[in-house]
């Protein structure tokens, strides 16, 4: 199929799809509900609450939707991220990142992702990060999410109340436009802040967990006299013009990030745990591009040992080691802890199950197509939270979570990957979408996120380019305007 027939589908599908806000549903239970953080969590949860009758309310420190697509060139003072009094950047983009999966197998069920005409927009199938921004912002449009938003205000804590309801202590920020038309927040610091605290019946967390980086711990690294950084805090390759730049992690972005800086640097060399010891493989298309085991150990003369043996003489390590889940501002009396990187106890993801329905969490799982597992985990906590759907007790959540780490440890699966789905993520999606009692993901959406990832290992370079007419664009398309 051709591009232009996409599209022209695309605008057939768009025409036959009513996305306006359907009749709020006669909730059995409604709840004064707040949602933190306006990201694509948050704007498709605040859409279900509504849809369910409940009272709704999202708190969002920035000044626009968006969370985490929201692109600024700002970098924190802390390039490592580890000081806990830095001022915080609440987003990892770089300037050149693209979406790693198809517009559509990203898109909401009703609110299809396709390419629309005007300036700045990108029709590529595989946009940049500002196409999926004005996306998300013409979602809050079109379902009147705005207006549920309190844009400039930070949760600054969130705990127990009596009687089984949540206190929200929130404060405002402010924020400028500087010369390149970038929104900078301004926090204001707290003991000179005016704070509201407000009660609420349910807590929906929907802060995401792109901003609180993990670090690889390195022998040595102490004494090594280069430069650390997280690729949070990447955004352009300029400024490792001519160096020699180590990257540890094999990721999407630490693969898209290498050949970003391959562009300018010297030599660049990627090192992973995931590769076998003697790994030592020059990329192809690349002449200072390499790929090795894991870093044994770092030196005070600036070079760095690689398990496969080979010495490199680098000014700057790059972790691209991923984030740690980071909830500072709850307060849950204990009962939910951050251990390794598991969020728990948390039933199927969602609910903790000593304090369901009233707390919950969603887009904690990764290594999925993000929007439309929030959209059915919003669907369902919307459901259970009108009473409408009912959840287990409070054993039998607890009975389950234990099965499940049990399952993990019993298939080698480390603490530390609780929440990683990768293709798991379409059973979990159905078995939501049959709590709720409505249609789980199509078919032809599990194989194009399928066939995505085998196209990225076997095309790093070329895959968001080389896929334009695959007929598995036209099943989603047809999949999406028909069985709805």
């Amino acid at each position: 199929m051709a591009t232009r027939d996409v599209r022209n589908f695309h605008t057939h599908k768009r025409n036959l799809i009513s996305t306006a806000m359907p009749p709020i549903a006669l909730s059995v239970k409604p709840r004064r509900v707040a949602v933190v953080g306006a990201g694509a969590a948050g704007l498709v949860a605040a859409r279900e609450l509504h849809r369910e009758g409940h009272s709704v309310v999202v708190f969002e420190r920035g000044s626009e939707v968006g969370g985490t697509w929201v692109y600024t060139p700002r970098v924190e003072p802390d390039p490592l991220g580890l000081d806990p009094k830095r001022p915080i950047v609440h987003t990892s983009l770089y300037s050149s990142l693209r979406t790693n999966l198809p517009r559509e197998v990203m898109e909401f069920r009703d609110f299809p992702f396709m390419a629309r005409p005007g300036e700045n927009r990108d029709p590529r199938m595989y946009p940049g990060h500002g196409e999926v921004l004005m996306y998300l912002k013409d979602f809050a449009r079109e379902f009147g999410i705005e207006e549920m938003v309190r844009f400039e205000t930070e949760v600054v804590k969130v705990g127990i109340s009596e009687k089984g309801k949540w206190k929200v202590r929130s404060k405002k920020t402010s924020s400028f436009t500087n010369e390149n038309g970038y929104s900078i927040d301004i926090i204001n610091n707290k003991s000179e802040a005016e704070f509201d605290d407000e009660i609420y019946d349910a807590i929906v967390v929907c802060s995401g967990h792109h901003t609180e980086p993990r670090i690889a711990e390195i022998p040595g690294i102490n004494l090594w006299p280069g430069k650390q950084m997280h690729s949070h805090n990447y955004r352009i390759p300029e400024p490792f013009r001519d160096q020699v730049v180590i990257l540890i992690g094999s990721s999407t972005s630490g693969i898209d990030i290498s050949r970003d800086i391959a562009s300018v640097a010297k030599e660049v060399h990627v090192a992973s745990r995931s590769f076998a010891d003697e790994t030592y493989i020059n990329q192809p298309g690349y002449d200072n591009l390499w790929l090795h085991s894991m870093i044994d150990s770092a030196h005070g003369d600036g070079t760095v040992v690689f398990r496969n043996g080979k010495v490199v003489l680098a000014d700057v390590i790059m972790h691209c080691t991923g984030y740690k889940y980071h909830f500072p501002f709850l307060d849950t009396n204990g009962i939910v802890t951050v251990d390794d990187n598991r969020v728990g106890p948390l039933y199927k993801h969602i609910f903790p199950p000593a304090l369901a329905p009233c707390l919950a969490f969603v887009g904690i799982p990764w290594n999925v197509a993000p929007f439309p597992l929030f959209e059915f985990q919003s669907k369902w906590v919307a459901g259970v939270l009108s009473d409408r759907i009912t959840l287990p007790s409070q054993m039998e959540m607890m009975e389950d979570i234990k099965a499940f780490y049990l399952t993990l440890e019993a298939s080698g699966i480390p603490k530390r990957h609780t929440h990683r789905m990768d293709e798991c993520q379409f059973e979990y999606i159905n078995w939501l979408a049959s709590q709720c009692g409505c249609q789980g993901i199509e078919k032809s959406r599990k194989q194009m996120f399928c066939a995505a990832y085998e196209n990225m290992r076997l095309r790093p370079d070329t895959y968001r380019d080389e896929w334009e007419d695959h007929p598995l664009v036209f099943e989603a398309h047809e999949d999406s305007m028909f069985d709805r």
